[in-house]
């Protein structure tokens, strides 16, 4: 009964360790080598994105139910190294090769804060609901 205290607190740190963890769990149509409907080349997994070959985010956190991911630009990016990036992903139905799209709604934020409050996005327009432009539509490669 004495380490039952001790027991509840490793209990508890393991959840929060878990569901921590589970914040870096991208969703499996997002995962893998991908070519935009502009011809950029992509991969992405569970903790980056990376554009084109150079360009790179390192994700702090999905957010799968909300459709969004939080990054950090990495520090070697020519454009905005350090500063932070929200990008809005939507799933696509009957626009096959294209199986998702994404929007980079936030890409020069100070902090962390500030990406998480992007101003003119509309997921339920992808036409015309990223800053007034389309979403970028995504196709798997290889």
């Amino acid at each position: 009964m004495k380490y039952l205290p001790l027991l509840l607190i490793f209990l508890f740190a393991s959840c929060s360790i878990i569901k921590e963890a589970s914040k870096l769990k991208a969703p499996k149509f997002a995962k893998g080598q991908f070519m935009d409907d502009y011809g950029i080349k992509y991969e992405i997994n569970d903790s980056t994105w990376v554009q084109n070959g150079k360009t790179k985010y390192n994700i702090l956190k999905w957010n799968i139910k909300e459709g969004y991911l939080i990054a950090q630009n990495d520090s070697n990016n020519k454009y905005d190294a350090g500063l932070f990036t929200r990008i809005d992903f939507i799933k696509l139905d009957d626009m096959n090769p294209f199986l998702w799209g994404f929007c980079l709604s936030a890409y020069k934020a100070k902090d962390i804060e500030e990406a998480m409050n992007p101003k003119n996005i509309d997921v339920k327009n992808p036409k015309k609901g990223c800053n007034g432009y389309p979403f970028s539509r995504m196709k798997k490669i290889n």
